[in-house]
């Protein structure tokens, strides 16, 4: 608008001021030019409408509808991330609102995955870096409660994901399925300000955390970076004093379960918040309200809400200590008895509300009963119980509205009488347990004894035969696969229990033991409903990463989340899995004539596919995983269990021992904290089992000496070395050995073993909490096979650095490490594909811990031949290709130090052992860092003189170690100095003499291009090298020809210089003699 002729409107002259033409200042009311229409690879500014949905760059949208700005871009509709931001901060009420309500909406989307395949990056690690918890913290402190509002309201979509709290809602039923991981971010690397201090001077982790910024705090931890910034008290304020709608007051209440399901300090923090919880309680769980009315839905305080209840119970998880204060000191235990005595139709509340509130009250009461509290409630509710019990005919028939809601109430309802049956199970063993204390601290006796549960069985067990009969139902067939799990896991307590209890009669027991297994058992595991579960295994597992959703939850380190929600279905087969391995765990250490019985599950089809793709699985451990993988641990582990049953009984399942050896091995390190019992039993019982060795008894060793026999034909490998095979038959002997080794080394687990025990087995009384071990890793570290090796190598670094003999060493040391290096063997020869979690060159340091930990260790005779054998096996052709050394070993910075501790005590002690030379030797191929065979040839050039080993002795082909020939300068030089100086001779140390013959000779002869500096280098060597006195070293660097290892000399000479040489070497000295001349 340059001229008044492109005004739409001409100025009069009577109108003030505008006689001057100001076309900057009307740009603005220009019409907007068109959308980009091209297709561009060029990355561009991302756009969002008011609900948070992406605007494609193209899209023409109309004006009216809000998104058109003068901001950059004013073509395009919609607003960026950054002009949401800055709108936040509006002085206008309305901007402050609308732009934290459209980052809701963002966040909402990001957090389930949608922009994933659309977006370059993640949309919630940017607004967070971009200060976004800053942004939400500030907001909420506004006085415009509208404001105050959509904060919260973000807020919310930032910390909780519906995807996540809906699967652990579904599977708080199946086993175990009340304990969770804790939602902390993977552990920082921490500050090195204080290495070098005294112990004293040393500051405390909370003197860290206080001396942090906000920002540095937020930046690790999302969550506790709130608590830092006080966002309990704001909360707090705000339900007491502001009073809002009742989506803020749902907001707030996620909000709280989010933070609580962070950490128990988190929980504890939440708990101590002053005022906080008694609001949250007195508000939205009071003990009496009125019927609801047009206007009471308006508030939702005075009413109960579902969400309040769910927040006491997963502030419950977190301790027994906090459970009990909230049902004593805040008086939820009143609540409980309030909701749960009346049918959900006659409490004065919504229908849907009615279902949730009285669900998570079941849910609440099982968790305080998996502690041993609240147990008194049972006895005075029995009555109300038993009428919900027998009203489960009509729960399987309401309505499609309502179904789902009553299915979550009765497997809760389940998980609560699972529960309390653990309890009264320890009522015998705690009462005869404070007679023998005698004034000693011992868990008191709960309320409720065997007798108060005894007649729940009869009751349950009929609904589980309805069930069962159901499944031919299609329109049931859903809802009762929800059910069978928590039945079956219901009758695997009692069981478990029953045999503990004085009025148990054996008898009747194995009596109606076979019934069960008869008549339900058996006809639910071949039903084809079930065999249709068993078929999903492998498409449901998380092991075999068979599944991977496109649109998965959208997470970032400091605000961890979970992952696979869509597993979470009818179809899944863990939670039914699990209850029958568990069932059919207890009756057979019942009754161990049935275990015959259950041969089929473990033979079956789709079991065994799923176990061989199992063994060959490499799961990564993290949080978005690890909450339904902890779920398919449980159902290998009772896998195994069964076939361990099984094996020496069922000819069958012993055709497959080998295989579910191999699920036993590659299942221990997978194991999460909290499934430490677990690994004890595997260890204990499978891992070091001759029935699952089956090569051991059935020609093994034998195929393994003929394989040896035939090693030897064709490599002339060393005679004197034993054979594989007769290692292999002592180690197979020495098994209840090897194995009492392995569980003392793994001692240090024992009191995280005890925990676990009481967790998995129901000892109620003495679970202190349901929140299981931080996430940090797995229970045993993927190289638990070396871990003698380790432990003896540590304690002698930190004694006397490996120069101790055998005699000095702790008691027990040899056989120690004998039993490590005959399960390794074991391992490496039967059960490979169990050790590719570990590195070769991780391997390869663990093993030099054979020479490092001690001076002479290493020459006993039975660690010898062990070694040895354990040496050849890792140095095969099809092992030395995979072998990279570049890699740092695990623990190491790199393994150039290894080396170099490893060339220190070579000189110090190996008095030219042969093993140990070809330890030394391995590194020295071609193809590794040229750093090792500089150390060698330059500070531990005197080695050489003890490094006898011969080319028959090394199973490695010498063509490793000359081939491509070396470029290396220095190292060149040091190996034709080594050779003159009489300091590398073929007597003394032969492998290394033919190297650096071939070396030289390669490169004095070589005819490539180089700088002048190399090719300077040549002509000097290749004139030294003639006028030599030594002749017969000039002889071998003249007429070296191939290395040949089956010749004394190890290499084969031209009888005279070829042509080409000798003109070259001619040219050389023709070129001195012009010079004297």
């Amino acid at each position: 608008m340059n001229s008044e002729e492109d005004l739409p409107v001409k100025p009069q002259k009577e109108w003030v001021h505008m006689d001057t033409l100001e076309p900057e200042k009307l740009e603005w009311i220009r019409d907007l030019p068109s959308p980009r229409k091209k297709v561009t690879k060029k990355a561009m500014q991302a756009r969002f409408d008011f609900a948070g949905t992406l605007i494609p760059p193209s899209e023409d949208l109309p004006t009216h509808l809000g998104l058109h700005h003068h901001g950059e871009e004013p073509e395009r509709a919609g607003y960026s991330l950054q002009e949401l931001f800055l709108l936040s901060r509006s002085q206008l009420i309305q901007q402050r609102s609308l732009a934290l309500n459209t980052l809701a909406c963002i966040l909402t989307k990001a957090r389930a995955g949608e922009y994933q395949t659309i977006l370059r990056g993640s949309v919630t690690s940017s607004l967070l870096d971009a200060g976004l918890l800053f942004l939400l913290r500030f907001a909420l402190d506004d006085s415009i409660e509208g404001v105050m509002s959509a904060a919260v309201h973000a807020l919310k979509a930032l910390l909780v994901c519906a995807e996540d709290e809906e699967c652990l809602d579904c599977t708080f039923s199946w086993f175990r399925g009340l304990a969770s991981f804790p939602l902390l971010p993977s552990a920082q690397e921490e500050d090195e300000q204080d290495e070098g201090l005294n112990e004293s001077m040393k500051e405390t982790a909370v003197e860290k955390e206080e001396r942090k910024s906000d920002y540095d705090v937020a930046r690790q931890d999302v969550v506790k970076g709130l608590l830092k910034m006080k966002l309990l008290p704001r909360l707090r304020y705000i339900l007491e004093v502001v009073r809002p709608s009742p989506r803020v007051v749902e907001d707030v209440l996620h909000i709280l379960t989010r933070v609580a399901r962070h950490s128990s300090s988190s929980a504890t923090q939440v708990l101590d918040c002053p005022r906080l919880m008694e609001t949250v309680l007195s508000e939205f769980l009071p003990t009496s309200w009125k019927s609801p009315s047009s206007l009471s839905l308006l508030s939702a305080y005075g009413h109960p809400v579902a969400n309040a209840m769910k927040l006491v119970r997963v502030l419950a998880t977190s301790g027994r200590h906090a459970c009990a204060r909230l049902l004593n000191s805040l008086g939820v235990r009143e609540r409980l008895s309030c909701l749960l005595s009346a049918e959900p139709n006659e409490l004065l509340m919504d229908p849907n509300e009615a279902l949730r509130i009285t669900t998570e009250a079941y849910r609440l009461w099982a968790v305080a009963a998996g502690y041993g509290q609240a147990c008194q409630m049972y006895i005075d509710l029995y009555p109300a119980l038993v009428r919900t019990l027998q009203a489960v005919h009509s729960t399987l028939s309401a309505p499609d509205s309502l179904l789902s809601l009553q299915l979550h109430r009765l497997s809760a309802l389940l998980s609560l009488l699972t529960q309390v049956t653990h309890t009264a199970g320890c009522h015998q063993e705690l009462q005869s347990g404070m007679v023998r204390a005698q004034g000693e601290e011992c868990p008191p006796p709960p309320p409720v004894s065997w007798g108060h549960v005894a007649g729940l069985q009869p009751l349950l067990l009929g609904h589980l035969k309805g069930a069962v009969k159901c499944l031919d139902d299609p329109v049931q067939k859903d809802s009762v696969l929800t059910l069978i799990p928590a039945y079956l896991v219901y009758l695997q307590a009692y069981y478990h229990h029953l045999t503990r209890q004085t009025c148990f009669r054996p008898v009747e027991t194995l009596q109606d033991l076979e019934l069960l297994t008869s008549e339900v058992l058996l006809p639910l595991m071949c039903h084809s409903v079930v065999q249709g579960q068993i078929k999903n295994l492998r498409s449901s597992s998380v092991v075999c990463n068979v599944v991977s959703s496109p649109l998965s939850p959208e997470t970032t380190p400091n605000l961890p989340g979970l992952d696979c929600p869509g597993l979470v279905v009818p179809s899944c087969p863990f939670p039914l899995l699990t209850g029958l391995g568990l069932l059919f765990e207890t009756i057979t250490e019942i009754h161990k004539g049935l275990s015959r019985k259950f041969a089929a599950l473990v033979l079956s089809e789709p079991v065994i596919g799923y176990l061989h793709s199992c063994s060959h699985a490499s799961p990564t451990l993290s949080h978005s995983g690890s909450w339904l993988l902890r779920h398919e641990h449980h159902v290998l582990y009772l896998l195994v269990r069964l076939a361990h049953r099984l094996v020496p009984i069922e000819p069958e399942v012993a055709k497959h021992a080998s295989l579910y050896h191999q699920v036993a091995l590659v299942l221990l390190p997978w194991l999460l904290p909290g499934s430490e019992y677990l690994a004890h039993e595997l260890l204990s019982t499978v891992i070091f089992s001759k029935d699952f060795l089956s090569e051991g008894h059935s020609g093994g060793p034998e195929a393994v000496e003929l394989g040896e026999l035939k090693l030897h034909t064709q490599h002339q490998t060393s005679p004197s070395l034993q054979t594989v095979g007769a290692l292999l038959r002592e180690a197979c002997t020495q098994l209840p050995s090897i194995r009492g080794c392995y569980l003392t080394h793994l001692a240090y687990l024992e009191q995280s073993v005890l925990v676990s025990r009481d967790v998995f087995l129901g000892r109620n009384p003495w679970i202190n909490s349901h929140l299981l071990p931080e996430l940090t890793g797995p229970t045993l570290p993927s190289d638990w096979p070396f871990i003698p090796l380790i432990s003896l190598y540590e304690w002698s670094g930190v004694s006397e650095g490996g120069g101790l003999a055998v005699e000095e060493l702790p008691h027990g040391s040899l056989q120690g490490v004998t039993h490590c290096l005959q399960w390794l063997l074991l391992l490496e020869v039967w059960r490979e594909e169990a050790l590719k979690v570990i590195l070769p060159i991780a391997k390869l340091a663990r093993l030099s811990c054979v020479f490092l930990c001690s001076s002479d260790l290493f020459l006993e005779r039975p660690v010898q031949r062990l070694t040895w054998a354990l040496f050849r096996l890792l140095t095969r052709e099809s092992r030395l290709d995979s072998l990279d050394l570049d890699v740092p070993p695990p623990g190491l910075a790199s393994f150039q130090d290894l080396y170099t501790a490893l060339l220190a005590q070579y000189e110090a002690v190996s008095f030219g052992d042969r093993l140990f030379g070809c330890w030394v030797l391995l590194p020295l191929q071609r193809r590794y860092s040229a750093s090792m065979r500089l150390a060698v040839f330059g500070e531990h050039v005197g080695m050489l003189r003890s490094l006898g080993v011969t080319l028959e002795q090394l199973s490695i082909s010498v063509e490793r170690f000359t081939l491509p020939p070396e470029d290396c300068l220095p190292l060149l030089r040091l190996y034709f100095r080594a050779l003159v100086t009489g300091t590398l001779k073929l007597s003394w140390c032969p492998i290394l003499y033919v190297v650096a013959l071939s070396h030289i000779n390669s490169f004095i002869f070589s005819q490539d291009a180089a700088v002048q500096e190399v090719e300077a280098a040549r002509l000097s060597m290749l004139r030294k090298i003639y006028y030599l006195t030594d002749e017969v070293l000039r002889n071998h660097l003249l007429l070296f020809r191939l290395p040949r290892q089956h010749l004394q000399l190890g290499f084969d000479m031209y009888e005279q210089l070829p042509p080409i040489r000798a003109k070259r070497l001619e040219t050389v000295l023709g070129l001195k003699d012009d010079k004297g001349d």
